[in-house]
């Protein structure tokens, strides 16, 4: 493991916001695959709430910025776009804890693809960018897709996962993730295909001289 302080060639990070449901990540891992870069997502810096009972732990409004450790995700992004590794905390989200005594240490990579809801909420982050990408899916097709994920995936009904988007999902969607796409270089339609978004991306890099990743 490499010491913290130990510097290595500076990453390209590249910021991908949108909606719950929206394409983002499958996005950003794809991204990943394409340029050889690292997929680093903002859930794992949700706050550790475990000093609640689990009842009210679960009330929490997880699509509030406010449930994030921005401080410290801001620390480790600083750290990693000056070539630092750092040690990003593992989070359970069945219990909404941190993980004790358990962290994951992550080298700077060529490219590091930061994505989440809120990637392009907190000004705090937006230097660190050399790119912003915000995928803009129709609420529709958002609901379509948490739906669908939600029961097939999680056990949940489809009742439940209506009733969690329009109570805290949507709200937050208008209220503070919509608003951060005009922090973007790029807008994606999220309904496009894979393929086809991904190719936006790396002409917009090209256009930058930021890919091929090196040159």
């Amino acid at each position: 493991m490499s010491a913290p302080d130990s510097f290595q060639r500076s990453p390209i990070l590249i910021a991908i916001a949108g909606a719950s449901g929206s394409g983002k990540t499958t996005l950003a891992v794809q991204l990943a695959r394409t340029l050889g870069g690292f997929h680093f997502s903002l859930d794992n810096y949700y706050r550790d709430l475990s000093h609640l009972p689990p009842a009210e732990r679960a009330r929490q409004n997880f699509d509030d910025p406010a449930l994030i450790e921005i401080e410290l995700l801001a620390e480790h992004l600083t750290a990693l776009s000056r070539g630092q590794s750092i040690q990003r905390p593992l989070y359970d989200f069945t219990h909404h804890i941190r993980i004790p005594n358990q962290t994951e240490t992550i080298q700077p990579p060529a490219v590091l693809l930061v994505e989440g809801l809120f990637t392009l909420v907190y000004h705090e982050l937006l230097p660190l960018y050399q790119f912003r990408i915000f995928v803009d899916t129709p609420d529709d097709v958002c609901l379509a897709r948490r739906l669908n994920r939600d029961v097939e995936e999680r056990g949940r009904t489809p009742e439940s996962v209506r009733a969690q988007y329009e109570a805290t999902v949507r709200p937050s969607w208008l209220t503070f993730v919509k608003p951060s796409s005009t922090h973007a270089d790029l807008n994606i339609d999220g309904t496009e295909a894979l393929d086809w978004k991904v190719e936006q991306v790396l002409a917009a890099l090209r256009a930058r001289g930021l890919y091929p990743i090196g040159d």
